[in-house]
């Protein structure tokens, strides 16, 4: 059956395994055969400790009913293999990567399907340094999982590892993220509504903030196990949005359920997308001369206006493939050290070695009470092209090669737009959809092209 499963498809996606909990790959029996297929790799990287005495794995995950199954059934297998487990309970995904750092683990595995519903859950490594997997460390574990090869590894007696609790994982987590504002600096006077999604953040970010003087409204932080993301979080913003303007707040930070991307909103309740901060920070690390390179890393799904704006001001974009990790190879090949994505995942590797939500907060919360300037006026400083991204769910993802109609319309759009317009069609890594991006000056024009290109998708591979 494993055989037949990794000839039809690979379990790694563009961010770890991830699929419906319980069903294939994300259920107990994968989740310990990956466990075991880890640390085995892990500990043969390393042949000695990182620590004392022995090798030792972190575990964390999100709020989600079915952490509890694959937490155990993960560490099991770890443990299976002579490798200790530090298990630290709920955490941010940018969180767990900074533990494995600090208490000098092999690993870190995260438990966690970010922004998908409850429903899902899924599987995220990172090294010992806090960075994600390269692809060749994860071919390594996939064979492992599916050849069998780590089956006569077994050891016993006192070799067999040993797991315990990290009571003391989220206050380190908290100082960790509060060193990334300037010391000497308070977000004192400043009202500030936080909405958890009922997720990882639901301790961490509110706790940062009133520890950094601000006072903070929270919403939704009583994850149950099936509220996660549901009609709130970063997926929801317009809840962030209303009670912002509802409370005469300063600003509204909402995350995503496992906490490694933010959406803010200014005082009048207007959203401050992904674009919106890359373009804030950017210039001010500009302008500071703490911007890398003058160069900053942004995804093909960024907004047309932030290429123009940090050329404007003497700096430049380059642009990646979709996917937080795509911008973190960028930034590690070309030693640059700001980048991120629309959707709220941004990377200051300055601070931090993965995208973290609270992190990139604090980035803008600095420059309002540096600048003394609302966030209403810093977003003002560019001037976004009219975007289109529609989803549309599809029964299967054939090359687009094999889709003659469908390319041919978009390359008749992208005669039309010209210099000033682009057209991106890709399907999603994690999700039957495929996303059309489509930018130009004149927002009827992009409305009427992406009707007809998302037309004939349905009308091909429509679900």
């Amino acid at each position: 059956m494993y055989k037949n499963l990794v000839n039809e498809r690979k379990i790694f996606g563009t961010d770890g395994v991830r699929g419906t909990a319980n069903v294939e790959p994300v259920t107990a029996e994968t989740a310990l055969k990956l466990g075991r297929a880890a640390a085995h790799v892990f500990k043969s990287r390393t042949p000695l400790p990182r620590g004392h005495d022995r090798h030792k794995i972190v575990i964390g995950k999100d709020t989600r009913l079915s952490g509890y199954m694959l937490e155990n059934a993960i560490a099991a297998g770890v443990l299976s293999m002579g490798v200790d487990v530090l298990m630290i309970g709920p955490l941010p995904t940018p969180g767990v990567a900074y533990i494995t750092r600090s208490l000098r683990a092999d690993a870190g595995i995260v438990l966690t399907a970010s922004h998908n519903p409850y429903e899902d859950n899924g599987i995220k490594f990172f090294q010992h340094d806090g960075y994600k997997l390269d692809d060749a460390v994860e071919a390594e574990i996939e064979d492992l999982v599916f050849s069998g090869a780590i089956e006569n590894i077994r050891p016993t007696a006192h070799e067999i590892g040993k797991a315990m609790r990290i009571d003391d994982a989220l206050g380190r987590y908290i100082e960790y993220a509060k060193a990334a504002f300037p010391k000497g600096m308070t977000l004192e006077g400043l009202k500030v509504v936080v909405d958890a999604g009922h997720g990882a953040t639901y301790k961490s970010t509110p706790c940062v903030l009133r520890e950094l003087g601000a006072r903070v409204t929270v919403l939704n932080n009583a994850p149950d196990g099936t509220n996660i993301n549901k009609n709130c979080g970063s997926l929801y913003p317009e809840v962030m949005c209303e009670a912002v303007r509802k409370l005469s707040a300063d600003v509204g930070i909402a995350h995503d359920g496992d906490g490694d991307r933010v959406q803010l909103c200014d005082e009048t309740g207007t959203l401050v997308d992904g674009d919106d901060v890359l373009a804030i920070t950017a210039l001010d690390w500009l302008k500071r001369g703490a911007l890398k390179k003058n160069t900053l890393v942004a995804t093909v799904m960024s907004n047309l206006g932030l290429d123009f704006t940090l050329k404007n001001a003497g700096g430049q974009t380059v642009r990646t493939n979709v996917g937080d990790r795509y911008v973190l190879e960028k930034m590690l090949a070309d030693d640059l050290n700001v980048g991120g994505e629309q959707s709220g995942h941004m990377i200051f590797r300055d601070f931090a070695t993965t995208g973290d939500g609270i992190v990139a907060a604090l980035q803008v919360l600095r420059i309002m009470m540096d600048s003394d300037k609302r966030l209403s006026e810093l977003r003002q400083v560019m001037t976004k092209f009219p975007q289109l991204v529609v989803n549309v769910k599809v029964k299967a993802k054939p090359a687009w090669e094999a889709l003659p109609d469908v390319l041919a319309l978009v390359k008749d759009a992208e005669k039309t737009l010209g210099a000033e317009g682009r057209v991106f069609l890709r399907y999603s890594g994690t999700e039957p959809k495929a996303r059309l991006l489509i930018e130009g000056r004149d927002g009827n024009q992009i409305k009427a092209l992406a009707d007809k290109i998302t037309g004939r998708i349905r009308e091909t591979i429509g679900a």
